[in-house]
């Protein structure tokens, strides 16, 4: 497992703590590491537009720190648990 510096550390309790509230506003819809060879996070928003989705992304701690970077995608559920 990789060691994170001091800075890593605060810029990532930042960035949970800007899910934390984006989740608490209804915004967030899932959020998460992906674990394996190589991690990633997932997180999922409802947004009106790619437009907000993006300014929702990019003001991440993470991302505009450049400690990480974003990738948005679109995503039509085709299927959802309760959903029929």
């Amino acid at each position: 497992m990789a060691t994170i510096t001091d800075d890593e550390r605060e810029i990532f309790g930042r960035h949970a703590g800007y899910l934390a509230d984006l989740h608490a506003a209804g915004t967030l819809i899932l959020a998460g590491p992906t674990l394996g060879d190589v991690n990633t996070g997932i997180h999922v928003f409802d947004a009106p537009d790619e437009a907000a989705a993006r300014a929702l992304m990019d003001a991440d701690p993470a991302i505009a720190s450049g400690l990480c970077r974003g990738e948005l995608r679109e995503i039509r559920v085709s299927f959802l648990r309760g959903r029929e």
